[in-house]
């Protein structure tokens, strides 16, 4: 069944590219509501934005969404992330910024008070795109995929994914994962997000990253972890890539049952791969969950030992 939350959550704290403090609350949502913003800041004009595919803004370093009344909403992708992998399918996020606070740079504090609040089931069945044929995006050495399960491969969420960096404190990493049972919990959301020394001063010369700290992203500096405490992760950033992935695939507005492959893929190239997708219509089609196929879902049967990792 679809679910939303149970209670309001409340979350303060900075927006990674404004610099500017923010105050977020997550509120129960109907059946069939989906995740939708509503920026309490604004007035005289509509300020709800439906964190949905085809009102994403393209953006190298976030995920933006903007509604006709062009009132945006930054960097929600570990949120998104979150929400996902706790298994809620329908939130009203109010906001008083333009952008999400970043909290430690990954999805943990969101997915602590989430499941600290509990769930709420509602009287609606849950339905979820499956994938049946497959769709990329590529643009330079970046490609992100989607196709459907093959052979023996359970149906649900796999997510694939390689970066290759020069700087040897990342270098080449690669990691796959079934999105299955808790294991966004258990091995993805306490990844943070990272970035080299090297890109700071243009990303802040640009407006950007104006609220990042050594303790909300891992700063890296050639063979170098320049953030207190290092690694969470030797494979941090895989990880972390792939919590953005799932975060950005929750824009699709229902669980995706296929396998995501991404290669030096980011934000834009995500959501590239939506629109490709859902411009074809023989691609994929809705399905019914049975318990079995929620079971399977990224926030589905979660156990006690998947909410220790968050706890």
């Amino acid at each position: 069944m679809q679910t939303t939350v149970f209670t309001k959550v409340g979350f303060n704290g900075i927006g990674l590219h404004t610099g500017r403090p923010v105050r977020l609350t997550l509120r129960p949502a109907p059946a069939g509501h989906g995740i939708v913003f509503r920026r309490t800041d604004v007035v005289g004009i509509d300020a709800r934005v439906p964190a949905r595919w085809d009102l994403v803004q393209i953006s190298p370093l976030n995920t933006r969404i903007v509604n006709a009344a062009g009132v945006t909403v930054s960097t929600i992708e570990h949120l998104m992330a979150a929400l996902a992998g706790c298994g809620v399918h329908n939130v009203l996020v109010e906001i008083d910024g333009p952008e999400v606070p970043i909290l430690d740079g990954s999805a943990a504090g969101f997915a602590r008070a989430i499941l600290g609040g509990g769930l709420r089931r509602l009287d609606a069945p849950l339905r979820a795109i499956e994938v049946l044929a497959p769709v990329e995006a590529a643009q330079g050495g970046a490609v992100a995929r989607l196709r459907p399960q093959q052979g023996a491969e359970p149906r649900g969420l796999r997510i694939d994914f390689g970066i290759d960096f020069p700087d040897p404190a990342i270098g080449r990493q690669h990691r796959v994962l079934d999105m299955a049972n808790g294991a966004f919990l258990r091995e993805l959301c306490d990844s943070r997000t990272f970035c080299r020394l090297s890109d700071v001063e243009a990303m802040q010369s640009q407006g950007l990253a104006l609220g990042g700290t050594y303790e909300n992203a891992v700063v890296i500096d050639g063979d170098r972890v320049l953030s207190p405490g290092g690694l969470r992760h030797a494979d941090e950033a895989v990880r972390h890539k792939m919590l953005d992935a799932l975060g950005d695939l929750t824009t699709a507005g229902l669980p995706i049952l296929g396998v995501y492959e991404g290669r030096r893929a980011g934000h834009a190239m995500t959501n590239r791969l939506l629109r490709a997708l859902f411009a074809q219509p023989s691609a994929w089609r809705i399905v019914e969950c049975d318990a079995a196929l929620a079971a399977r879902l990224p926030g589905g049967r979660l156990k006690p030992a998947d909410l220790a990792a968050v706890a």
